[in-house]
């Protein structure tokens, strides 16, 4: 691996607070011109606040105080060009294109123990469902680590196009749903990472080599996500978080719901690989991304190649052969326009 740690020692890291409010996120956007909310050395530590765009289908159920004055404070027509609440942005010290950011997640914990599933327009199978929208709403257990759904109800609106618009739904429209079933918890991030090269507002929704919405459901606590830098200072945002999602998000959305998260940011000089790296305490998992999904696969096998070379010192045509006979491509989603694949390697069979 081409990198050198920077910074002070981990175990003398500072601990920041990022609570949301109305000037800590943003909503639909990543932009380098916003400033930043946080400015922190490699290894320090982030508490931070990450918020869902689906608390108004629930909002007796998804929303505190400071939650509804982030949805009545922000204009419905800034919520643009994408639709993902995030938190941010975090300035790293020394942070500089071609370095990489790595971010551990140490810690996710459920602001409020509610989420919302919402089978949307953008799904794989909109029309073969009469295109009619969805919502089931869910209730966490974490001491179980499992969801439950509570109640579901159709969407007809003709404006769900705004994100985060109230959900007004008769009581007697609200059916129980799913009543003797168990969703396994998996709190992760749906959208992370720095920020993109490019000037202006760029859309949360497109995942791309910046990270963004890889929807990368094992990107929980205990793992790493390593991102290519693309301005000075990273400028690192996160939220769109999740209680649980499959492979694929196939109707359109995970469990939305707020999450906190306990963070930590490590810079290391030079670059690893041009897309997000995730690394867990078995696999390396490498993504690709594309309108394709063809090319999405082939780009995330790429990215596996070159890592296996980087890290074990192998041929490229040898870690071709490892790619073949140990890795797993799987659909990361295919409901944001430019969809996400990724491969995942054990990172034990070097003996």
């Amino acid at each position: 691996m081409n990198m050198q740690h920077r910074g002070g020692s981990i175990s003398g890291s500072r601990i920041h607070e990022i609570k949301a409010g109305l000037d800590t996120v943003q909503w639909g956007a990543f932009d380098g011109s916003t400033k930043p909310v946080c400015h922190v050395a490699s290894g320090d530590i982030i508490d931070i606040e990450c918020l869902c765009h689906h608390a108004g289908d629930a909002a007796e159920l998804l929303m505190d105080e400071a939650i509804r004055a982030i949805y009545d404070g922000i204009p419905e027509e800034t919520r643009a060009p994408g639709v993902h609440i995030i938190t941010g942005p975090i300035y790293v010290e020394g942070a500089e294109p071609g370095d990489t950011l790595e971010c551990r997640v140490l810690n996710m914990r459920p602001r409020l123990k509610y989420g919302v599933n919402f089978a949307g327009s953008w799904g794989l199978l909109h029309e073969a469902f009469g295109a009619k929208e969805h919502v089931i709403v869910y209730e966490a257990d974490i001491n179980a680590g499992v969801a439950r759904a509570v109640y579901q109800y159709e969407y007809d609106s003709p404006k769900r196009a705004i994100p985060g618009r109230y959900t007004k739904v008769d009581p007697a429209a609200r059916k129980p749903a799913l009543e003797g079933f168990v969703v396994p918890l998996r709190l992760h991030f749906g959208t992370a990472g720095v920020c993109p090269a490019a000037d202006g507002p760029i859309s949360t929704v497109p995942p791309g080599p910046h990270g963004g919405n890889v929807d990368n459901r094992e990107f929980v606590a205990g793992t790493r996500m390593f991102y290519p830098v693309q301005r000075k200072g990273a400028l690192f945002w996160c939220g769109d978080t999740h209680f649980a999602e499959g492979d694929g998000e196939v109707n359109g959305t995970a469990i939305e719901a707020h999450v906190n998260a306990t963070i930590q940011l490590v810079l290391h000089k030079g670059a690893r690989g041009r897309n997000p790296i995730l690394e867990t305490a078995e696999h390396w998992i490498c993504h690709g991304f594309n309108e394709d999904l063809d090319e999405a696969v082939r780009e995330a096998v790429l990215e596996m190649i070159a890592l296996l070379q980087t890290e074990w010192g192998i041929s490229r045509m040898e870690a071709y052969s490892l790619c073949s006979v140990a890795g797993d491509v799987r659909v990361t989603q295919v409901v944001d326009g430019v969809k996400g694949a990724h491969i995942a390697i054990r990172r034990d069979m070097k003996r």
